[in-house]
């Protein structure tokens, strides 16, 4: 019934109508949940209303006055009234309405709320009407307003939704009875009812809890299935020797390990010793020790006689991890050369603008044992790379890779007669706990927290517009201390743009007309490299070391850049996002980043961490032009006033939703979760993961919860898994 397509059911035109909202099967309009829903008698507040949102209002006729205003144009304006305000709607050529429209009756009112005359009064235009006494069988009094389109109104929803549930049998049940018991939760078809036809509140709450519960456990089975399945594979493993390569390495380390990189080091340890493949993610700050981590962990591999290969999600984070890697290992890093230690292994990068030369050599390195660390981008997914015996593969800032990505460097080590490697995935984007429960529930985590000793706080400052000397002034006084400075932009300039190199730029928020995010036609397009770089050469920064990094320079280029800047040998670098993962320069001490408004918190707060990596206190200064009290300076504000990743976590989640970071949906687009809300659900998400291990437990392929096993696939095709492989 619910796979059944909607035009057998609703006829053609509707259900041509409704595809435009992705409705195509009885199911699909029966999970369209009401937006809202008002309360019979309850008028809806007109002070509410936003120029140019597509509204539903419920309100109460005043008067009604027609006229000519030439010739065959007439005019008919209709005062209505919430009690408190009043609101002009205005028809033209449809003098009927005076009939349909009396005074003292009340009615629904779609349409686009616009503005009139000079003192740009707000009114709706030619709204399509419905009396709010159509449908009069809806008991209690609630009302339900759906989300809707030009070409379907929310009654036209309502009727079909109710045609549906009265003809709707008893539905089978993806909820094993039991847990519904547990729960206190309807049936699914109750749920139906409850949602779309209330009686009340309290209805309408039964439902919702009951259709979060759907959307967490088909979320949870997902991932516990994924969990069930690494666990039956085989795996290598690769205990910690005594004597070998770690410990020499921990021997030479001139710090010391922080509290929190001991205990994740343990865990890590305990995983690769396992029969079957560990499959970690490794979630730490800016800046707290996640490469030397994952680093004792390639260490631990290699001593066990296999090696490792570190994915980097750009070249230049490629190239930045195997500089990093070969200044922590020193002597231990360079077998086979002059000078290396009698335990040392051997690094090897593979890019994918080396040239056939390099690539021919780094790919036959690759193939022999002795090599234990390979560095690489998606150059190590491809055809040809054959490990000679691949253990753990270390996927860095995995919000850039997906299920797909991880799979692929598995099959890699298969095709080269091995099992599928331990794996351990690595992020500094903050994320929030819920998240990584339904993002990463495949995934066992670790936490760190703690920074490195000597490491000093960065210190935040939102810049604005009255702050442009003082900006520059304070970077020429960090170059005269010694230092360096980055200075971020959000885009490259002169020309066509290249997505990666473009700012993650939030979304406008169209209910705030103070957001400058709003496509007002007013806003500056975003500050550049290519155009800021010259302005501050031959102005503020006159005389000061400065160049570029962007995209759209060549490999070579991008590499002699960073190296003269870790060198040293460039006092400002100018640069977009590229430099957001990955870089440590411990010298640089202060991040100009311009337009900080057109950036996301996550990284806002990805870019500070590039400075403060040493001993030399950072600083962060956040230039923006947005307005006091607007939503783009309230972003910016938030990410001065905390260091705090976990905080801004939830901030960026309250901003983006779910839809942008479970998958490929921007915010304001089609969400993965109608219901489910990561932040303030956390307690079901957790009982939901319970449940659904113990499903898992008992029906690894769900073959005793057949309903379960169709909506799982139903919901987890191709298209709805995106969410999963965003990661």
């Amino acid at each position: 019934m619910l796979g059944e397509p909607l035009d057998r059911n609703v006829g053609g035109k509707t259900a041509e109508a409704m595809a435009e909202l992705d409705l195509h099967t009885v199911g699909d309009l029966l999970d369209h949940i009401p937006r809202r829903y008002v309360e019979r008698g309850e008028l809806t507040s007109l002070d509410e209303l936003v120029v140019g949102e597509t509204v539903t209002i419920q309100a109460e006729v005043v008067r009604v006055s027609g006229r000519q205003i030439r010739h065959k144009l007439h005019k008919l304006d209709v005062v209505v009234s919430d009690g408190r305000g009043t609101l002009t709607v205005t028809f033209f050529n449809q003098h009927w309405r005076d009939k349909q429209l009396k005074p003292g009756t009340r009615h629904l009112f779609a349409g686009k709320v616009d503005v009139f005359g000079r003192n740009k009064v707000r009114q709706l235009t030619n709204p399509e009407t419905n009396p709010d006494d159509d449908d009069d069988d809806f008991a209690g009094g609630l009302l339900p307003l759906y989300p809707a389109t030009a070409k379907l109104r929310t009654w036209h929803i309502r009727k079909a939704v109710k045609s549906l549930l009265a003809s709707l049998p008893e539905l089978p049940d993806p909820l094993p009875l039991e847990l519904r018991q547990k729960y206190k939760l309807p049936g699914l078809r109750e749920a139906y009812q409850k949602i779309h036809r209330p009686t009340g509140f309290a209805d309408v709450e039964a439902a919702r809890k009951r259709l979060r519960w759907d959307e967490a456990l088909v979320i949870q089975v997902a991932l516990a299935q994924r969990r069930a399945a690494v666990e039956r594979q085989s795996a290598v493993p690769r205990p910690e020797r005594p004597g070998g390569l770690l410990e020499a390495f921990d021997r030479a380390l001139p710090f010391d390990l922080t509290g929190g990189q001991h205990v994740v080091g343990e865990e890590v340890a305990h995983d690769l010793a396992r029969t079957f493949p560990m499959h970690r993610l490794l979630q730490g700050e800016v800046g707290s020790g996640k490469t030397v981590v994952a680093l004792r962990a390639m260490l631990t591999v290699i001593d066990a006689g296999g090696q490792s290969a570190l994915l980097a999600p750009t070249e230049v984070l490629a190239v930045q991890h195997e500089r990093s890697l070969r200044a922590l290992l020193g002597p231990l890093g360079i077998a086979g050369e002059l000078g290396s230690a009698d335990e040392a292994t051997r690094i090897v990068l593979l890019t994918g603008s080396q040239t056939a030369g390099a690539r021919r050599a780094a790919l036959a390195a690759i193939a022999e044992p002795e090599t234990g660390i390979v560095v690489g981008t998606h150059a190590l997914l491809s055809e040809g790379v054959d490990f000679a015996e691949l253990g753990l593969a270390v996927v860095d800032e995995q919000h850039r890779f997906g299920v797909e990505q991880r799979d692929a460097l598995r099959a890699r080590a298969e095709a080269s007669g091995g099992t599928p490697p331990h794996l351990l995935v690595m992020t500094a984007t903050p994320i929030p706990r819920t998240v990584a429960m339904t993002v990463f529930g495949d995934l066992d985590t670790s936490e760190l927290t703690e920074l490195p000793a000597g490491r000093t706080p960065i210190r935040s400052h939102v810049a604005a517009p009255q702050w442009h000397n003082r900006i520059w002034l304070k970077v020429r006084e960090e170059v005269a201390a010694g230092h360096q400075a980055f200075v971020v932009c959000p885009r490259i300039g002169e020309g066509p743009e290249v997505d990666v190199d473009i700012a993650d730029e939030p979304a406008a928020d169209p209910t705030d007309p103070t957001d400058e995010g709003a496509d007002s036609g007013e806003r500056r397009p975003p500050l550049a490299v290519l155009e800021v770089l010259p302005l501050l050469a031959e102005g503020e920064l006159q005389g000061l070391r400065i160049e570029a990094l962007h995209g759209r320079l060549p490999s070579e280029e991008k590499e002699r850049v960073m190296s003269r800047f870790t060198a040293g040998q460039i006092d400002v670098l100018v640069a977009t996002t590229m430099v957001e993962v990955g870089v440590d320069v411990p010298n640089a001490t202060v991040m100009v980043i311009l337009d900080a408004d057109r950036f996301g918190v996550s990284q806002l707060h990805q870019l500070r961490g590039r400075v403060g990596r040493g001993s030399a206190e950072g600083w962060c200064l956040l230039h923006t032009e947005a307005p006091e009290a607007s939503p783009s300076r309230e972003r910016v504000e938030a990410v001065a006033a905390t260091l705090d990743g976990a905080e801004l976590a939830k901030l960026d989640l309250r901003e983006r939703r779910e839809g942008d970071v479970l998958g490929t949906a921007q915010s304001g687009r089609r969400r993965s979760l109608k219901l489910l809300d990561l932040l303030r659900d956390e307690q079901l998400l957790i009982a939901a993961r319970a449940e659904a291990a113990e499903i898992v437990a008992h029906d690894p392929d769900l073959e005793q919860h057949g309903e379960l096993a169709r909506v799982l696939a139903r919901r987890l095709d191709e298209e709805r898994a995106a969410y999963l492989e965003k990661g």
